[in-house]
């Protein structure tokens, strides 16, 4: 019998058209004690990765050819939000295909038809490579390494005292849902803080102000708090 222990809590994406073959995968990947979700085209993928970060999968298996919208598209707009472990499950094995695929960040590329073993192989040796390194969620020009306590801007690291960093965290993981000060002070103060609802202004300020213009990512919501959301750059 397998062993399942290392796999109980991983959830993997399946993104593949072929109902016949994502259902044959889906099972395996199950029976190997893995947690599946499915998408039968890139614009579902793209959509999870859209959507409350919480539910993101640790690990995508995509397809190439798929209808609405293509995998190397899928990857693409996958990479802007995450660094999330990406195997490529195609027909297409051509050399520019494959070199593609890696330059838009693609982690590995398994060529069908393949043994769900060698897939089994592959997806135990990207999940140990990938264990316990920076993989940081994206959220426009921030990305944020939670294991590490940072939060980058364009790639550069913010200078950000640790409760402008609980802060700001705590608008990355409730992106676009407005959030009232009674909720700053807590969750991120504690429920004993004695203060007013006057410090999570103050610390917002100081937060918009080392983001510069990207402090528009917060809105303030006049008489009820803030939300955060990411904004197209204007200056694009």
């Amino acid at each position: 019998m397998e062993e399942r222990a290392t796999n109980e809590k991983t959830r993997i994406l399946l993104v593949e058209d072929e109902e016949k073959l994502r259902s044959t995968i889906q099972e395996y990947l199950q029976l190997n004690g893995y947690l599946t979700m499915e998408a039968q085209n890139g614009a579902e993928a793209v959509r999870i990765f859209n959507a409350d970060a919480n539910g993101w999968p640790d690990l995508v298996l995509l397809d190439l050819m798929l209808p609405i919208m293509g995998g190397f598209e899928a990857l693409t707009k996958i990479r802007e939000r995450s660094n999330v472990p990406v195997i490529i499950l195609t027909a297409k094995c051509g050399e520019e295909d494959q070199l593609r695929g890696f330059s838009l960040g693609a982690d590995d590329y398994l060529v069908k038809p393949f043994l769900l073993s060698v897939l089994k192989a592959h997806i135990e040796a990207l999940l140990r490579r990938t264990k316990g390194t920076d993989r940081r969620k994206t959220y426009g020009a921030l990305s944020i390494d939670d294991k590490a306590h940072k939060i980058f801007l364009n790639g550069q690291l913010v200078p950000l005292t640790p409760r402008e960093y609980e802060v700001l965290r705590f608008f990355m993981e409730n992106e676009k849902i407005v959030l009232r000060r009674d909720r700053f002070l807590d969750e991120v103060w504690g429920i004993d803080y004695n203060g007013t609802d006057r410090s999570v202004d103050t610390i917002v300020k100081q937060i918009r102000l080392k983001l510069g213009k990207y402090g528009k990512y917060i809105d303030t919501l006049y008489g009820i708090g803030y939300r955060f959301e990411v904004k197209e750059d204007e200056d694009n």
